[in-house]
């Protein structure tokens, strides 16, 4: 059969502009079909929205302790309106920095506009225009999704915050995973009174217990009120013309309402795959994901999943190096895979909360042998000079070989200092080696060497030490 393109991906997100990049260096004629805007959520509506608003909630902390430092300011206030403006004006920043229409015309990569729909193994509809491909690279993202309880069109997804008329003076989030999480932190700063609510028995279940918990004693501390562990949400009613709501949930039995001003659901993120017409390239679903195998190949051979409509990490940076595997298993043969573990996640909290490799959980059921050490953030002078010393760093090692099998951290920066450690694990480099390294003084990055070196010290001597 002729082809239209060696490589067609479908989606124009983090994961597609990476696959589509890849593989048209690899000399693969390859194509972009994109149903909205190049960036996909994250860029456009989600996760640089959201940095943006994180940094407008801790500027806001700051000018608030600014008279601690001898500041003399005025009270603060929210203007919400130009903060939306603010968020509109570095998304469109941040694309232009992108320069994807610059990238696409170097390695003369076509774009399609339109919803792509599979007529057949090899062949998709766009808009009434039909193509074929070698190979496809779906890259379709997630889509966040409303609870099937009554009163759900009362509610917000995240990606609409924006569209938000006013700060909401009490609200309610349902959902503390990491977007949960991060609305929270930035609605509470702003002065928002939140209430969080999860069927999970603790927030944040894929990171680390002791970082899960801290983060959570610290909404606590700040007024947030945290309920986990509830058995669903009954509904939301509206309760007065003005716009309140009243949102009803149930835990050990009870029923509880609390009234509020809006409602963000930030529960789910299913594989964004209607309409994609899968079931005409035989392509198989589950529980709304596309599975892959670890070269991220469907059932069908030929058509690759990269990004979170394989239900593999919902992350960007694990979009964007499965993009290129991707790319580079349908151009030159499926026989690279994406090291997951070794990519850092994070949260921009307060405080901030990143994790790479195994947690303490995992790695004591694949070794129960294997240690943990804990440091604090006031163990290093720059959080102390900064007032941020609430926090740490753990790192869960390798009894035997000294290789740093994870590392977690709660704190201040607590993204970048992972992002060393990250670093460090993708080098294969041991404890020993990291506790000879030199940090710049003071940084928060300096507490990875303090860490290692006590880790050193607990295994020469078999018992637990002081930091």
């Amino acid at each position: 059969m002729d082809y239209t393109y060696d490589v067609l991906v479908i989606g124009g997100g983090p994961a597609g502009m990476a696959a589509a990049e890849r593989a048209a260096e690899l000399g693969a004629k390859t194509a972009v079909v994109e149903r909205s805007a190049l960036g996909g959520t994250c860029l456009n509506s989600g996760c640089v929205p959201t940095r943006v608003l994180a940094k407008t909630a801790r500027l806001y902390r700051e000018v608030r302790t600014a008279f601690d430092y001898g500041i003399v300011v005025q009270e603060p206030a929210v203007d919400w309106k130009k903060t939306v403006t603010r968020v509109q004006e570095t998304v469109q920043r941040v694309l232009q920095a992108k320069q994807y229409d610059a990238m696409m015309e170097r390695l003369s990569i076509d774009l399609f506009s339109g919803q792509a729909m599979f007529t057949g193994e090899h062949t998709v509809d766009v808009d009434g225009q039909e193509l074929s491909a070698r190979s496809f690279i779906l890259c379709v993202g997630g889509a966040a999704r409303r609870l099937p309880i009554a009163g759900a069109d009362f509610s917000v997804l995240p990606d609409e915050v924006l569209a938000l008329t006013e700060l909401p003076g009490r609200l309610a989030i349902i959902g503390g995973g990491h977007t949960g999480a991060q609305l929270t932190t930035i609605f509470n700063a702003l002065g928002s009174e939140v209430l969080l609510l999860d069927v999970a028995q603790r927030l944040l279940l894929t990171e680390d217990h002791d970082v899960a918990a801290f983060v959570g004693q610290s909404f606590l501390s700040k007024g947030i009120r945290v309920e986990t562990g509830i058995q669903g949400i009954e509904g939301i009613t509206r309760t007065s013309a003005n716009g309140s709501f009243g949102i009803t949930w149930t835990k050990n039995g009870e029923a509880f309402t609390a009234d509020v001003d809006a409602v963000i659901m930030a529960a789910g993120w299913p594989a964004n795959i209607p309409g994609l017409g899968l079931e005409a390239a035989g392509v198989e679903t589950e529980r709304s994901f596309i599975p892959v195998d670890d070269y991220l190949r469907t059932n069908v051979p030929h058509i690759f999943v990269a990004g979170d409509a394989n239900g593999t990490s919902m992350l960007v940076q694990a979009a964007v190096f499965e993009g290129e595997t991707a790319a580079s298993n349908a151009v030159l043969g499926a026989n690279r895979t994406t090291p997951h573990h070794l990519l850092p996640e994070g949260g921009f909290t307060d405080p901030d909360y990143a994790g790479v490799g195994l947690t303490e959980e995992q790695a004591r059921k694949r070794d129960s042998e294997c240690r943990s050490v804990t440091v604090p953030y006031a163990a290093v002078e720059r959080p102390i000079i900064d007032d941020r010393e609430t926090g740490f760093l753990k790192l869960v090692t390798d009894r035997h070989r000294e290789l740093i099998l994870g590392a977690h951290a709660v704190g201040e920066n607590a993204v970048e200092v992972i992002q060393a450690v990250a670093s460090a694990m993708a080098a294969g480099t041991d404890l020993a080696t990291l506790a000879r390294v030199k940090f710049a003084y003071p940084t928060y990055s300096a507490i990875i060497g303090r860490a290692a070196r006590v880790a050193l010290r607990e295994q020469a001597s078999h018992e637990p030490i002081g930091t």
